[in-house]
């Protein structure tokens, strides 16, 4: 009967524990630019390096894929740790300091927004929504193949790209 009661009490404060940590794990999704596997190394590290459990930046679709404890980061955190390392994502820029640290390989179209034809400064602020009359928007989107962000002028005017 005591061994059937501390085996009961062992799987009740197992699932208290299991509970408390789902509350807390959080997975998300972050846009980040880059080009290569060199890139891939230095943004997954910074993340992890930010409190990301784990974190697999795909070279392909320029998404990080990341798990984190949500009592002990943010994607706030994790972004800023990306930035830092030279790299923009979704809602911070690196400083052109960082950025000229990066290996030349490593060195993304920075004026492009992203190294999608297609995304420009829609994935940043969706300019196109604001002003569909911009010359890089075909129905509310960026136009594949032109890239409003790459004339900074015109980005400031429209205000739809990060600087």
């Amino acid at each position: 009967m005591k061994a059937q009661h501390i085996v009961l009490s062992f799987l009740f404060i197992m699932s208290c524990c299991t509970i408390s940590f789902a509350q807390t794990a959080k997975k998300e999704n972050i846009k980040v630019w880059g080009n290569c596997g060199m890139c891939k190394k230095n943004i997954e590290t910074a993340a992890k390096n930010a409190g990301a459990s784990v974190a697999d930046w795909n070279t392909e679709t320029k998404v990080l894929a990341v798990s984190y404890n949500s009592k002990k980061t943010n994607s706030q955190k994790i972004q800023q740790l990306i930035a830092a390392a030279g790299y923009d994502t979704k809602d911070f820029t690196a400083s052109d300091d960082a950025y000229n640290k990066l290996h030349t390989c490593c060195q993304y179209d920075r004026n492009a927004g992203s190294n999608d034809a297609n995304a420009g400064c829609s994935d940043r602020k969706d300019c196109c929504k604001k002003d569909a009359t911009a010359s890089c928007c075909a129905d509310g989107k960026c136009e594949k193949g032109k890239d409003c962000c790459k004339d900074m002028t015109q980005c400031k005017e429209q205000g739809c790209c990060k600087s």
